[in-house]
């Protein structure tokens, strides 16, 4: 494998050739579908959707520093980051709990973008105890009969497949009758109705199961073993989360106030405001604390020395940190962050606005601050109940 350099020098030169100035501002929902469908297509030709995944499953097979190198080199120019609950949660707990043929089933169209997932676990009555799910699999012949419903599903009003917990029996602790199942969407047997949100948008969906079918051969690890596939994918979705520098932050090289500047527009005097100037570097402090902390606990981890849901830490200070980071952007804006429609502001601000509304979501949604705080105090400080 290359030097690191030469390795950062060749993403460089990939980045120059494939990567249009269009999309060089960072993750963004307007991002024209053309140049942003022939960018992906070179990094799925590359493997680097996945970096890390090894080559058989479609990935780049780069060790640690490389694909580190190659993310750090895309976060410098805000290029678009390329992620799914396929390659950030279910791709990896597969690599780990998945049989062989599960692996050479689901991971390549993963690495190829071409699959979209969504997530069945919480339940009505199964949020933050989710081991109370009442979701039920029914083994009949090689197939499992799905009933019972979801809710709060990201993106199943769009999704092709579903990995899914359900309750495989019933008579034993609610913890050790739960199975983890992948199904397609597709099926007359499935009802998604939309959840409509704070923000007007309607991302989440509740989902109802009325004998869907999934293959026996699509339940990943053993029967009545899925509460610990659960977890390890929680840790997966929480370190995703926890590693980020919060929801403005898009390059690498930048702090916030270059990120202000650039994306707000603050003019009139507002970076002059002390107050603001304080916040704004104390968001910058505690932004490069996370990815310190973040980044030590990686390696910790590597060396068996920190425990796996050191992701819930990430989790709970990200979720404080991008909160606090729209509360700062509203103050900023005044009266112009108020808007909602109509004549007097500018679309940019009704952005920003909905922005604000939709992040007061960030602290409940992936478990709860509260849940986060229970799990770290347990199982990484491991204070005695």
């Amino acid at each position: 494998m290359a030097s690191i350099e030469d390795f950062r020098q060749e993403v460089r030169d990939f980045i120059e050739t494939s990567l249009p100035a269009q999309l060089r501002v960072g993750n963004r929902k307007d991002l024209p579908g053309a140049p942003l469908g022939k960018w992906i297509t070179a990094l799925v030709e590359r493997g680097w959707v996945t970096p890390e995944w090894p080559t058989e499953y479609g990935g780049g097979g780069l060790d640690r520093k490389h694909a580190a190198a190659l993310k750090a080199e895309l976060k410098a120019v805000r290029a678009p980051i390329i992620s799914s609950f396929g390659t950030s949660m279910l791709g990896p707990t597969l690599l780990e709990f998945g049989n062989e043929a599960q692996k050479k089933e689901f991971l390549p169209p993963i690495s190829r973008h071409e699959i979209k997932w969504c997530q069945g676990y919480s339940e009505p009555g199964a949020g933050s105890d989710l081991a109370s799910l009442q979701t039920r699999a029914e083994k009949k012949g090689d197939e499992y009969i799905i009933t019972g419903q979801k809710i709060w599903t990201t993106g199943a009003d769009k999704a092709d497949w579903i990995f899914c917990l359900v309750r495989t029996d019933t008579d034993v602790p609610k913890h050790d009758g739960i199975s983890f199942i992948l199904f397609p969407m597709n099926q007359p047997e499935i009802e998604v109705s939309p959840l409509h949100l704070i923000d007007g948008t309607a991302e989440f969906s509740q989902v109802f199961f009325n004998g869907a079918r999934a293959k026996a051969e699509h339940l990943v690890g053993p029967v009545n073993g899925g509460w610990t596939i659960a977890k390890r994918l929680l840790q997966h979705e929480r370190s995703v989360e926890g590693g980020s520098e919060g929801g403005l932050s898009g390059a690498a090289k930048e702090t916030y106030v270059d990120i202000v500047k650039r994306e707000i527009g603050f003019e009139n005097g507002v970076l002059a405001n002390a107050t603001i100037r304080q916040q704004l570097a104390q968001q910058e402090l505690d932004a490069q604390a996370l990815k310190l902390t973040m980044a030590r606990a990686r390696e910790e981890a590597r060396a068996g020395q920190t425990a796996r849901d050191i992701g819930s830490l990430g989790k709970y200070r990200w979720a404080n940190m991008v909160k606090s980071e729209q509360d700062l952007v509203m103050t900023a804006l005044g009266s112009q962050g108020l808007g909602w429609d109509g004549p007097g502001f500018e679309e940019t601000q009704l952005e920003r606005t909905k922005a604000w509304l939709i992040t007061r979501a960030d602290s409940i949604w992936g478990g709860t601050n509260e849940v986060q705080l229970n799990v770290i105090a347990k199982r990484v400080l491991q204070i005695p109940e």
